[in-house]
């Protein structure tokens, strides 16, 4: 049997520890509530990533939050950096913010477990990691998805 080197060893036992930490967080870490985005947006200037966010989201309306969307594999996806995840294109876009939004990076690749392969729900289990290494980088907890539609400029007007 050919024993791996120490370095080797210690890598592996570290992916094997994050990987255990990441499945093995409380449930009360998922009902812990959002927080309240409206509130903080006076207190605070808009970061970076929510000028961006609000720049994608002009001209639309904001709509029921939903537990689940459709999915395919080709469907649209950005990564807005501290902010939100952002799924399709077209007349409506889905926003998803996730519990800890400060904790998106966009330099991390997003790996989730669906338990549909049609959907994205906000029970899928997903977590992020190093695309350059594959080293873990973070468990995430998704919220529920807003959709934004846009706006027709055409409707008739009275009169």
């Amino acid at each position: 049997m050919t024993r791996l080197p120490a370095a080797s060893r210690a890598v592996i036992g570290g992916l094997t520890t994050a990987l255990s930490l990441a499945f093995a967080l409380p449930a009360a870490a998922q009902a812990e509530p959002a927080p309240d985005v409206e509130a903080n947006a006076e207190a605070a200037p808009q970061s970076k990533g929510e000028k961006r966010l609000a720049k994608l989201l002009e001209g639309r309306v904001a709509g029921e939050p939903l537990s689940c969307i459709r999915s395919n594999p080709r469907q649209r996806m950005q990564t807005i950096d501290r902010t939100a995840y952002v799924y399709g294109s077209g007349s409506t876009i889905y926003v998803q913010r996730t519990r800890s939004p400060d904790q998106i990076d966009d330099n991390d690749a997003l790996v989730i477990n669906r338990f549909d392969a049609s959907s994205l729900c906000r029970v899928d289990m997903a977590t992020t990691i190093d695309p350059v290494t594959g080293i873990f980088t973070g468990a995430v907890f998704f919220d529920d998805f807003v959709p934004y539609t846009r706006v027709k400029d055409d409707q008739p007007s009275e009169g």
